[in-house]
């Protein structure tokens, strides 16, 4: 049967390398990124939507490396903008482009528009794939608004704008652990746990694992 002992995360993100690792740790999985792996492939994220990218940059690693990679494909969907910028929201403002342009971009793009309608999710989708299995999904998502100006200075992305009703907070104003229990990641990788788990491809997570 499968096991999983390691794992290749398909990203040279810190942030989602930190959050990613801190989801996985109860699992008793040696993790790394692809920081730990000498010449790995840039892999060009050309899909059409979350899940073709992430299944994409999963399998092109796991080829790579031989072991098994979990990739992470997420974004921002605002609702006024049509969706955007979705599988765009890394490079909204560009190739390159740092997180402090994408949201200036953002908020210019959602000047004037009123609170009820600056509606947004940030959505995640993970793809695990392992040589000789077939590659796994799973899908989160987390609702909430754009704020009209930043605020906080945690987390990363689009965080210090996506505004949380419920807690009356942005995302980059929640301390990790609290992020991590609402975000679309942090609701993927649980979903993506208990696959593990019920597949007897891994031990039991603990109480993290629901």
């Amino acid at each position: 049967m499968f096991r999983l002992n390691e794992l290749v995360l398909a990203t040279r993100n810190p942030g989602k390398v930190r959050e990613m690792a801190a989801l996985l740790a109860d699992l008793g999985v040696t993790v790394r990124s692809l920081s730990d792996v000498p010449g790995a492939p840039e892999v060009e994220e050309d899909g059409r939507t979350f899940a073709e990218n992430a299944v994409k940059k999963a399998e092109t690693i796991a080829r790579f490396t031989g072991l098994p990679a979990l990739a992470d494909d997420s974004g921002l969907e605002v609702d006024a903008l049509g969706g955007a910028p979705g599988v765009f929201s890394a490079r909204y403002a560009g190739e390159g482009a740092s997180d402090a342009a994408n949201n200036a971009k953002l908020l210019a793009a959602l000047a004037g528009v009123p609170a009820e309608r600056r509606t947004a999710r940030y959505r995640c989708v993970l793809a695990l794939a392992a040589p000789g299995m077939p590659t796994v999904t799973v899908e989160g998502v987390c609702e909430g608004r754009i704020a009209e100006q930043p605020r906080g200075t945690g987390g990363f992305g689009y965080d210090p704008l996506f505004y949380l009703p419920g807690r009356g907070k942005t995302m980059a104003e929640l301390r990790p652990e609290e992020k991590n229990a609402i975000s679309h990641r942090g609701q993927a990788l649980r979903r993506l746990k208990a696959l593990l788990i019920e597949r007897g491809w891994c031990g039991h997570a603990g109480p993290g694992a629901e």
